[in-house]
């Protein structure tokens, strides 16, 4: 579906600032993209699903795949209704509820209601910053390290206003042994080079310290850093060999090899 509109309000970060569906049926999402495809990454890579992307975030990783949901949102406004009837023109049953950051909207909890009610797997897409109670399937946690921080020599709008503003609130410690505790989980970390991985240990070491659960190496998952196919030939040889050496698993961009950066996809 076409994307339309921008997100006002410093991308209605406030969770409850909700929108209102054309259809009246309460509080809508903005929906920044809904379309079928592959699962692209992690454990359920190569899963026929429908994505439901959400707009509005709270962070600016300086690589962002889905600048239109967080350095320029844009969206078209739907009702939970409208949202269900459009995933229910599609054979897939597995969605995966993604953004920008969705669980910054309450109505998302509403929305993973209402597609548990009928049968649907639910995968939610999360930087790990917000833990709500909700119906998940699947919580594909992606913490944010330092090398995401847009610093003014990698901030793509060149102003520098969020650098500070997303190193602050990039780990949330306290969410991400939520999420770990509640639900069965993947920890996805976009990986650049050999320079990230000992700030992945060091926080799996704090996560294990704090979480309720095992964190084991297994649900670890490393994902090379790329949104084009050029991109990805840099850097995705080298975090395989890091997942073999550190025994954690490699998750391709199966969408990305395929169709390389191209939208709905």
């Amino acid at each position: 579906m076409p994307v339309s509109d921008s997100v006002s309000a410093d991308d209605r970060e406030a969770a409850g600032d909700e929108e209102t569906g054309s259809a009246g049926d309460g509080p809508g999402l903005p929906i920044n993209e809904l379309f079928e495809s592959l699962q692209g990454e992690g454990t359920l890579a190569g899963v026929p699903s429908v994505f439901v992307r959400t707009s509005g975030c709270n962070l600016r990783c300086w690589f962002c795949d889905s600048y239109h949901t967080s350095w320029e949102p844009t969206h078209a406004t739907m009702s939970l209704a409208e949202i269900v009837a459009e995933v229910e023109r599609y054979d897939a049953d597995h969605v995966v509820l993604t953004g920008g950051e969705p669980l910054l909207h309450e109505a998302s909890v509403d929305l993973l209601e209402r597609l548990d009610d009928r049968g649907y797997h639910t995968t939610v897409e999360t930087n790990g910053t917000i833990h709500r109670d909700a119906p998940i399937d699947l919580a594909s946690i992606s913490p944010k390290l330092e090398s995401s921080t847009p610093t003014p020599e990698r901030d793509p709008k060149g102003e520098g206003e969020w650098e500070k503003r997303h190193e602050d609130a990039r780990i949330d410690l306290e969410a991400l042994a939520a999420l770990v505790e509640d639900y069965d989980y993947q920890l996805k970390f976009v990986v650049t080079d050999d320079a990230d991985m000992p700030e992945i240990l060091d926080l799996l070491e704090e996560l294990r310290g704090v979480a309720d659960v095992p964190v084991r190496d297994g649900n670890v998952l490393l994902m090379p850093e790329g949104a084009t196919r050029e991109r990805l030939a840099e850097t995705r040889t080298r975090v395989a060999d890091l997942a073999m050496e550190y025994g954690f698993r490699y998750t391709p961009r199966l969408h990305v090899d395929l169709w390389n950066d191209a939208p709905e996809t």
